[in-house]
């Protein structure tokens, strides 16, 4: 308890004017003094502070796992894009036939694609020539990926179908079979082109081989 300067003072006159009953009556009410003991504890801030600390043990290495040597199975694949590349300029067939089919309005109209052009270029091939879709006739340009079978194909004319506009693009990951459209806007959901080489009266399509 904490005792203010004047509390302190009329104890002072109290003790000097007469006993405690005295007091009482005359003056009011006692008032007494209380001492009060601070203990200030100390802590070295830089002294570390020791934690234990556990370990689990560890199981004994085998030395004798480090001194076989690394063994695989089988046989190593080699896979040669460029060759692959101007294999299929080669064997590739250069008509294909489907048909297109579009997101937006569900229509489907017959494609032909004539390709008179086909060069191998590092392990890209180089695709150039025509594509008949329903009553439009466009030239087109592409390459195809002969490391991951990446195909696109860009409709150069400046007048397509509704279902198409001028700036988009044909895009299949998997070779020529199936394709999609990406349109150059968002509001255009695209379609789906179909594919094969099966045009009634061209020749039979190459057998393609396992790379």
């Amino acid at each position: 308890m904490l005792v203010g300067v004047d509390a302190i003072e009329n104890a002072g006159d109290w003790w000097e004017t007469g006993s405690e009953v005295e007091q009482a009556t005359i003056a009011g009410p006692t008032v007494r003094t209380t001492s009060v003991l601070f203990i200030f504890i100390t802590m070295d801030m830089n002294v570390p502070i020791q934690i234990p600390a556990t370990f689990e043990p560890s199981l004994p290495l085998d030395a004798s796992v480090l001194e076989e040597p690394l063994q695989l199975e089988g046989s190593v694949q080699r896979f040669d894009p460029i060759a692959r590349a101007a294999s299929l300029a080669t064997s590739m067939p250069r008509e294909w036939c489907g048909s297109y089919m579009s997101f937006t309005s569900g229509n489907s109209v017959d494609v032909k694609l004539t390709l008179a052009s086909v060069q191998p270029i590092g392990q890209m091939v180089d695709l150039r020539g025509n594509m008949q879709i329903g009553e439009i006739s466009t030239p087109v340009q592409g390459n195809l990926n002969a490391s991951s079978d990446q195909v696109d194909l860009l409709p150069l004319s400046g007048q397509l179908t509704n279902d198409l506009e001028p700036g988009g693009n044909y895009l299949a990951l998997q070779g020529m079979t199936l394709a999609s459209w990406q349109a150059p806007r968002l509001t255009n959901r695209g379609g789906s082109l179909s594919l094969s080489p099966s045009c009634p009266g061209s020749e039979a399509p190459a057998v393609r081989a396992l790379w």
